[in-house]
């Protein structure tokens, strides 16, 4: 990569990069990268011809900020993984105890599901740009970001349109409101959770899978 070259940015000239040659340097997918941009964890513009770039410094400060200095950055995605036909959840929750919990209670379920955990955005940002998921779980106050506006970024992005979201928080459904609200396709769950309720509801995705399988296979 040529890091010499320049661009004038919104912030002034400064050494920019392509997603390609982020993604490259952070070892993740290009789509992780894409998202990333999207939820506003990495800096970026656009250039008077559509196409994003990153100053390098913002790609540089992600490596040692959130991957370490020595660390091993996530593998990109592998292209046979959204094949695989299993039902997968990510749960991305960043209180280590309400983590815990979940880790502890939804494989005891015994469903026929992956399940994921992880603690903070960018972590379920790679996740979702390596794979994926059938199912989001998350809450709307997650330290450091605004949940509200991750959400509507996975939304609004036509490859993640069959994404089932819920959505488990302790806001008063006025709160929510007055900060405009969900989607009617997200279900909500209050704290403290009922894992009973949640367990139906992973129970009624798989069943609504199958019946859609079963349709699809009809001839």
């Amino acid at each position: 990569m040529n890091k010499q070259r320049k661009l004038n940015s919104p912030e002034g000239s400064e050494v920019f990069c392509t997603t390609r040659e982020a993604a490259e340097m952070l070892h993740v997918s290009l789509r992780t990268v894409q998202l990333w941009v999207e939820a506003g964890v990495l800096k970026a513009w656009k250039t008077d011809g559509g196409h994003r770039r990153l100053p390098l410094s913002s790609v540089q400060a992600l490596i040692k900020e959130r991957l370490g200095d020595t660390a091993t950055p996530a593998p990109a995605a592998d292209p046979a993984a959204n094949d695989s036909g299993e039902f997968s959840v990510l749960v991305l929750e960043d209180d280590e105890d309400m983590l815990q919990l979940y880790r502890l209670t939804l494989p005891a379920w015994k469903l026929p599901v992956r399940f994921i955990f992880v603690s903070s955005v960018f972590e379920a940002l790679v996740e979702i740009g390596r794979r994926p998921p059938d199912l989001l779980i998350t809450d709307l106050r997650i330290s450091g970001v605004d949940g509200f506006e991750i959400i509507k970024v996975l939304r609004a992005d036509p490859v993640l349109s069959g994404l089932n979201v819920v959505v488990v928080s302790g806001m008063e459904p006025e709160e929510i409101e007055a900060r405009g609200g969900l989607s009617p396709e997200i279900t909500v769950f209050s704290k403290p959770l009922s894992f009973e309720l949640l367990q139906g509801y992973v129970k009624a995705c798989l069943a609504h899978r199958a019946l859609k399988e079963r349709r699809n296979a009809i001839p």
